[in-house]
């Protein structure tokens, strides 16, 4: 499943993050929504806007989550063909939470080297990460996995039939300006959803889509 929030005409971020487009409301649901989900998937231009750090859940989730079968809490997964990301990130701070990082076999050897001592670095395709062969490995970890962008990576597991749920909250503000759509991709893919839930909140929309159908095209990533 997805989960992004989108200004009302289409931007995901201002200033290059998505946090002033939030509200206590929206932060509600994007805990909510972690709370549930064994894998939490991001490629790597968010994780480094966003400052990516271990998850962080309350005893109460984490007791739930036992409850249902799940580790106390979610793994992070991220994508990136190229290791470019900085090993010192908070992310990798904490040796009982190592992330996942999925990768290509034409990553560098050396970053891969730094990397592995800090996360679990699974490579997946050449040249570009195969996204249908990374949803399959981590469904070895749990089957709730969470996607939180960018666009990219949100575009390419739309375009592939990847996707089963898209939790949208629409922010009552405008931004202009050259921010990316929630998905993009070279391929388009015109697939229909159905609204399974629609809430309001201080102005705030939250929507909870499901596909309705499978991908209109299989396109290899």
């Amino acid at each position: 499943m997805l989960n992004v929030v989108t200004s009302v005409d289409g931007a995901t971020a201002v200033g290059g993050v998505s946090a002033p487009l939030g509200s206590p409301a929206d932060r509600e649901v994007f805990s909510s929504l972690r709370a549930v989900a064994d894998v939490v998937m991001a490629g790597a231009a968010t994780v480094r806007a966003e400052r990516y750090r271990p998850p962080r859940t309350s005893p109460q989730v984490q007791e739930a989550r036992r409850q249902r079968g799940q580790r106390p809490k979610p793994r992070i997964a991220v994508v990136t063909a190229s290791l470019d990301l900085d090993p010192e990130l908070e992310l990798f701070g904490d040796p009982a939470e190592r992330p996942i990082l999925l990768t290509t076999t034409d990553a560098p050897p050396s970053k891969a080297k730094v990397f592995e001592e800090r996360a679990e670095v699974i490579r997946c395709g050449t040249g570009r990460v195969d996204l249908r062969r990374t949803v399959e490995i981590l469904g070895d970890f749990g089957g709730v996995v969470l996607c939180e962008g960018g666009s990219s990576l949100n575009g390419q597991l739309l375009v592939s039939g990847l996707v089963d749920e898209v939790n949208l909250t629409l922010s009552p503000a405008v931004v202009a300006g050259s921010s990316p759509r929630l998905a993009r991709d070279q391929t388009e893919a015109h697939q229909h959803l159905e609204m399974s839930h629609l809430w309001e909140q201080d102005g705030m929309l939250f929507a909870r889509y499901l596909m309705a159908e499978p991908a209109s095209q299989d396109e290899q990533l």
